[in-house]
């Protein structure tokens, strides 16, 4: 299927998803990867499917969106492999435009380095880049990339683009049960230098293509929120942890509000307890929902935080 949804995101609101790779063709074979095992790894860009025919799935979807009066916010590229292998992608943005709804791309930022792609990430109004690692061996651990590829390079055609691009940059972070080390600091002052306009951290919620992977504990999640937020603001970091449907709504049910806020973003103590204030409950909620296993207490910096329970680190 080329086009697809749309389908709700908290990074893009109603996405429809264009898939202009074939299953699975790309240039990493991320252990984590929730579409399986890379089938074809390459990172020469060549055509792969006409651009007159992706034009015209994509306007199908849309005309039948128009009709059932559902929104539209962006038209996304998000295939089953790296979206920038297409050769066809300039020619395909250029087509879309003519449809008059904003343009994003989640790409694995694995070919950033060469000039011909930045160029044409340009012509996107929001640009996602996959950053899992600032070293070699753990990227080369997580991501496992194909053989010719430099993190150096990669890395450096990111900052190159960030100064270029007008348009609306975020970055995405997924943790793993490996170990970090410093890693996460060195991520952490990188995107200090990137200032995107929002940095995500993510877990694995499917299942992913090796199976001794698992999401990261939750008190590294926590560490990387906490020196993510140092650099950006906290304003700009945000979990994506598998809730996409009403983490920023108020229910008018304070458990489940509770639940919703810190699947996105950790609670200090005293935030709770205001939460809980407006609400006219008792701190008796967050002791049950720990002992339910829906909601985790840690600590970072002398204070103490409040985080949703991750679904797969949760007793049966």
């Amino acid at each position: 299927m080329i086009a697809f949804g749309p389908v709700p995101s908290r990074r893009l609101g109603k996405s429809l998803g264009v898939n202009n790779i074939p299953d699975k063709v790309c240039s990493y074979a991320c252990v984590y990867c929730q579409i399986g095992r890379t089938l074809r790894m390459e990172v020469e860009r060549r055509p792969f499917y006409e651009p007159e025919f992706i034009f015209e799935e994509v306007s199908k979807k849309v005309e039948e969106a128009r009709m059932k009066d559902e929104r539209i916010d962006y038209i996304t590229f998000v295939p089953d492999g790296e979206p920038t292998l297409d050769l066809n992608l300039s020619r395909e943005v250029e087509m879309l435009k003519n449809l008059g709804i904003p343009l994003a791309i989640l790409t694995n930022s694995s070919l950033i380095w060469r000039e011909d792609v930045r160029e044409e990430l340009f012509d996107f109004d929001f640009v996602s880049l996959k950053l899992d690692a600032m070293t070699e061996s753990l990227w080369r651990r997580i991501d496992r990339p194909h053989k010719s590829l430099s993190l150096e390079r990669i890395l450096d055609g990111m900052l190159e683009f960030r100064d270029d691009f007008d348009g609306t940059i975020v970055t995405e972070t997924m943790l793993i049960n490996v170990d970090y080390g410093d890693e996460l600091e060195r991520i952490a002052d990188f995107l200090a230098e990137l200032k995107p306009d929002k940095a995500y951290i993510a877990v694995p919620t499917r299942p992913p293509a090796e199976k001794w992977v698992e999401p990261a504990k939750e008190d590294l999640i926590n560490l990387a929120y906490q020196l993510f937020s140092e650099r950006l603001g906290e304003d700009r970091v945000e979990y994506l942890i598998g809730y996409e449907g009403n983490a920023f709504a108020s229910t008018g049910n304070v458990e489940e509000d509770l639940l919703s806020i810190t699947a996105v973003h950790p609670m200090r103590e005293e935030a709770v307890e205001e939460l809980l204030r407006k609400a006219g409950a008792g701190w008796e909620t967050v002791e049950r929902l720990i002992r339910e296993g829906k909601l985790i207490e840690l600590e970072y910096g002398g204070k103490r935080f409040y985080m949703r329970a991750l679904p797969s680190r949760r007793k049966p």
